[in-house]
């Protein structure tokens, strides 16, 4: 399975996932780039879906839908089906709530589209209240091998770069981490992401010194977790 990266409204991202001649778009609000890049590359767009309802994931929606005939595949009944199948291949979809209680991520070969869930280098906001359900679906999410690779809904990754050597200023692998980043395309792996994403540290001693440093709570995972959250 193939994936391709559109940059749209800024810094939001959208993905076209392709294996020999077919194709699903997610988040595709990058209408021109996408039905362009599968035009050129002899490819016919089957479906067309989202990470979450957020409007500026959904955003080109109609437009995408109308121009490439493809069918729409509402994301809150395909965790129950479990994945999609494109050309032999398969697509599997968790329920990822949290950011929002309809957000989803799909896995293909070694790569997770983790929508507003996971970014590189943070994690999104938990707009829906839950923050126990987002723990999970972030344990989930890190329970993936070290060298998944995680392709997220946003490039905010300067930005969570600076806020994590706010939290951690001795951590030397978040310059390591920002020697690698590409505006062109963004992506990091799991490995990397446990060394300077705060979001995914709850377990770390390091990082556990610092909370308690600070005064909240590390009685367990979980309030770590939550200490770590009330840090955003």
């Amino acid at each position: 399975m193939n994936i391709k990266q559109f940059r749209y409204s800024s810094d939001n991202l959208g993905y076209l996932l392709y294996s020999k001649k077919s194709a699903i778009a997610i988040d595709g609000g990058a209408v021109d780039q996408i039905i362009s890049f599968a035009g050129y590359n002899g490819l016919k767009i089957e479906f067309v879906t989202n990470t979450h309802s957020h409007p500026d994931h959904t955003l080109g929606l109609k437009s995408l839908l109308d121009r490439s005939g493809a069918l729409y595949l509402d994301h809150n009944s395909l965790p129950a089906k479990g994945f999609i199948g494109l050309d032999g291949e398969k697509i599997d979809i968790y329920h990822t709530p949290g950011h929002t209680n309809d957000s989803v991520t799909f896995h293909a070969g070694s790569f997770l589209v983790t929508g507003d869930t996971l970014f590189n280098g943070t994690v999104g906001n938990c707009f829906s209240g839950d923050l126990s359900a987002f723990y999970n679906s972030i344990k989930k999410l890190i329970s993936f091998p070290k060298e998944t690779i995680i392709y997220a809904g946003h490039d905010y990754v300067e930005y969570s770069m600076s806020f994590a050597r706010l939290i951690e200023p001795e951590n030397g692998d978040i310059d390591t981490f920002l020697k690698k980043y590409n505006p062109e395309h963004v992506f990091s792996n799991l490995e990397d992401e446990l060394k300077v994403n705060p979001y995914l540290r709850f377990n770390d001693s390091k990082m556990i010194s610092i909370l308690k440093e600070r005064g909240l709570p590390v009685s367990t995972e979980f309030e770590c977790w939550e200490s770590l959250m009330s840090l955003g």
